[in-house]
């Protein structure tokens, strides 16, 4: 490669390991769940959830660096300071790890699905005589990554882990970015975004389920309960305080570019020849009527990086939470570790072996995960607050009011799930 395209590579490479543990973050909330929620909500709705993005992103960031600051300041983490540090904390711990590993393994066989049957389509633009479905194809393709990703797990440490994210990042933030540039939407439509509103489908009812599940994959539970086991892993301490800021920013800021990046390409490309994604052939040929097969490769890569930085995060996260529930340190060469991610890969197996429509299972588990954030901001609310343990960076009067205000989002958040949730249920049983 020439050495006048490696060097600003090398710097972006710099660039995003500085960010450090907010890699794990983006890999954690920008997987292939929420390109397929930000791809049916510009397909379906143009921009007008981009409201919902943005609050997602800013209560991210709120919460990253509210976790941040408890993990650094006490050396705690997060699991075990709930079972140790609040009222009926046992409980509260045993739910929270449940609820966050059950949601992250359903969204796992979701993604592993949507990922394997892009990869599938990808290869049919440039072997079109590939049969336009293939199950046993899609199958063999998701059995193949996770085959993968599993020995990358069996073998490496935290640093390898973030280097390899690092890598998938990087592909799916610049894919994700060049292609909204081929399409991007007017100012104009971009503003009234901005404008809070809930959309109406061709029946009048609300999307409360699409708002919801754009929550569940932006403002993600797993992102903020692993992040302190991350800084942790990481090495930092109360001496990096503010590297832990910046990284918090940093993480929430590309959150959003990339989030924002996916819808709008849909926007462009479908929303106005009324098309809706419905089937992972859509999500693929999102550029192709303004663009060349080229141009949806690059879409394509970016799909595809999405489920790969997210397969990592996800299937550790029962042995993070385990050992945070232990008071522990993670061992990724201890027998636990290396039997809860081969059930996770496992698991991840579901959707490609039932051959279930993956953009449908993605947005259902993205719901899923609403559920518990409130849990997970309530519970942050009090140990901040607490002067026995922060000491001197206990929260302040700007934190409290950004933390109440995440809750309350978060509940309005789970009230919308519930009523999406309803809404579905009486149109399978009418």
């Amino acid at each position: 490669m020439p050495p006048a395209l490696l060097a600003p590579l090398r710097r972006l490479g710099r660039m995003l390991l500085a960010v450090g543990p907010g890699i794990f973050c983006i890999g954690y909330t920008i997987g292939t769940g929420s390109v397929t929620t930000m791809a049916s909500s510009g397909s379906r709705f143009g921009m007008e959830l981009l409201w919902d993005l943005v609050l997602s992103c800013l209560f991210a960031w709120v919460l990253m660096e509210a976790y941040g600051r408890f993990a650094l300041v006490t050396g705690r983490t997060t699991i075990h300071a709930f079972r140790t540090q609040l009222p009926g904390g046992p409980v509260l711990a045993v739910l929270t790890l449940v609820g966050v590993v059950m949601g992250q393994w359903c969204c796992l066989s979701g993604l592993v699905g949507l990922s394997s049957a892009a990869l599938y389509e990808g290869l049919r633009l440039f072997v079109p005589g590939l049969p336009a479905e293939s199950y046993y194809g899609v199958l063999l393709i998701a059995a193949a990554v996770l085959a993968l990703m599993y020995g990358l797990l069996w073998v490496g440490r935290y640093s390898f882990f973030e280097k390899v994210l690092v890598v998938f990042v990087t592909l799916m933030g610049i894919s994700f970015l060049i292609s909204a540039f081929i399409v991007l939407p007017s100012p104009g439509e971009i503003a009234a975004g901005l404008v809070p509103s809930i959309p109406r489908d061709d029946e009048g009812h609300g999307m409360f389920i699409l708002v919801a599940a754009l929550v569940g994959t932006t403002m993600a539970a797993p992102t903020f309960v692993v992040r302190p086991l991350l800084l942790a892993g990481k090495g930092w301490t109360r001496a990096n305080l503010r590297d832990q800021a910046r990284d918090s920013f940093v993480a929430a800021l590309l959150m959003f570019l990339i989030s924002g990046a996916i819808m709008a390409c849909a926007t462009a490309a479908l929303f106005h020849r009324g098309m809706a994604i419905e089937r992972v052939l859509d999500m693929v040929q999102t550029l192709g009527p303004v663009a060349s097969k080229y141009a949806v490769a690059i879409f394509l890569v970016g799909t595809v990086s999405a489920g790969l930085s997210s397969i990592f995060p996800i299937a550790m996260v029962a042995p993070l939470l385990v050992a945070d529930y232990r008071a522990g340190v993670l061992d990724t060469r201890s027998k636990l570790f290396r039997t809860l991610t081969a059930v996770a890969c496992l698991i991840g197996l579901t959707v490609p072996v039932l051959g279930s429509n993956p953009i449908a299972a993605q947005i259902a588990t993205q719901v899923a995960q609403v559920f518990v954030l409130p849990l997970v901001v309530g519970g942050i609310l009090v140990l901040v607050n607490r002067r026995e343990l922060m000491g001197r960076h206990k929260a302040g009067p700007l934190l409290n009011a950004a933390l109440a205000a995440a809750m309350g989002f978060s509940l309005v958040m789970s009230y919308f799930a519930v009523l999406g949730l309803i809404e579905r249920l009486l149109e399978w049983f009418s």
